[in-house]
């Protein structure tokens, strides 16, 4: 059986950006565990603005799959929508039946094919950090931090000193004293520097994107989201599933087992910032559905030892937030972890860097101890669901 996958990157993804491919190690992951089968697959990543609405960027996808899925007729090979953060709220928009009085959205008759819907924790009922990112010195913070993650995970270690500024800067918080703008923009500045001529013009593009278009983190706010997890009723006939995780909230022990290790200690302070907003919880606005989902609720006693509290997250979305569908796989791991950033020194990863230059960088420390062992779960557990959906007459939904 051929698959055809369509990956849309989130909040601080990108598709493929100055020839590095966000999505890299999970199409590469979930491409082999479906070749393993037998069947063969066709990659896809939506080249979407990280924070424009999520129509605008449903549409894009919507998009994408019209002009690349070949034959619209039912017969053809299934279609799969996999979204990261956001981009489960854009594959989530394309599936749904909105696309019935919305062009934008339109289909042009591949739904018949589509298969199934992923989510990769994804706020379904909406984040606290979204409220943050729409205040002005939280946009530029965005941007800061999305310039950030491109150099991490492309050229390593940036400027100790540069992120070391904005790390005073978020600290600022703690005090109630607001943020520099300046300096966060001072911050962004230094680090498009590192790239050089040839590669800032092209990340300064995508950067500069996130000032421009604020709609989707204002549609990601709690608030916004009630109405969301109202309006978009998922089609009858698509298997849809989710992943959920969480990171331990960092303590003492975090920053301890950075000593000696300058950058992974300022990595550990941006991710406690990021991960103190997401853990704030209104009781008038909760970021978990108004039912509990028995199966979810059994995975995560099994995962933790105990249902998560409220406040946990992976840093940028509550885990309750997270889970939709299926849960097909839950654990401990943060926002970057489940994408397969996560730091890799197996022997594994050593023939895979020798033979694609692909390497795994965890630049948002979080202490959640995710590698290569919960990241096989994770995929298989997806691959699987992609797998049965296709196999299955009736595609049932999770």
């Amino acid at each position: 059986m051929h698959h055809r996958i369509y990956f849309s990157p989130g909040i601080f993804g990108f598709g493929r950006l100055v020839s590095y491919d966000y999505f890299g190690h999970l199409d590469a992951a979930l491409s082999r565990r479906l070749r393993a089968e037998g069947d063969t697959v066709e990659t896809y990543v939506a080249h979407v603005s990280p924070t424009a609405s999520i129509r605008r960027r449903a549409a894009t996808l919507s998009e994408l799959v019209t002009r690349t899925c070949g034959t619209p007729d039912p017969g053809g090979a299934p279609i799969h929508l996999i979204g990261h953060s956001t981009g489960g709220l854009d594959a989530r928009l394309v599936a749904s039946s909105l696309d019935q009085a919305e062009p934008m959205l339109s289909s042009n008759g591949w739904r018949q094919r589509l298969a199934s819907v992923t989510c990769i924790n994804v706020p379904h009922r909406g984040t606290p950090l979204a409220s943050f990112f729409t205040t002005v010195s939280g946009a530029q913070v965005l941007r800061a931090l999305s310039a950030l993650t491109f150099i991490a995970l492309t050229i390593g270690s940036p400027p100790l000193a540069a992120v070391s500024a904005l790390v005073v800067a978020l600290s600022r918080l703690d005090h109630a004293l607001g943020l520099e703008v300046g300096v966060i923009d001072r911050t962004t500045e230094t680090l498009l520097h590192v790239l050089g001529d040839a590669r800032s013009a092209e990340v300064r593009e995508y950067v500069d994107a996130i000032t421009k278009d604020q709609g989707a983190m204002v549609q990601l706010m709690p608030e916004s989201m009630d109405l969301f997890a109202l309006g978009v009723v998922d089609c009858p006939g698509i298997y849809c599933q989710s992943t959920a995780s969480m990171a331990p909230a960092p303590g003492a022990g975090t920053f301890v087992r950075t000593l000696g290790r300058p950058w992974r200690t300022t990595s550990a302070m941006i991710f406690a910032t990021l991960e103190r907003i997401s853990a704030r919880h209104s009781a008038m606005y909760p970021c978990t559905a108004p039912h509990q989902n028995p199966g979810a609720e059994e995975m995560m006693l099994r995962a933790f030892g105990a249902r998560p509290s409220s406040h946990a997250n992976d840093g940028v979305v509550p885990i309750h937030s997270q889970v939709w569908g299926k849960l097909a796989w839950v654990g401990y791991g943060d926002h970057l972890d489940v994408l397969g950033h996560f730091s890799d020194r197996s022997r594994r990863a050593e023939r895979s860097r020798a033979a694609s230059d692909s390497r795994h960088v965890d630049w948002l420390y979080s202490g959640s101890a995710f590698g290569r062992e919960q990241f096989e779960a994770m995929t298989k557990a997806i691959a699987d669901g992609l797998i049965a959906s296709a196999r299955a007459g009736n595609r049932p939904r999770g």
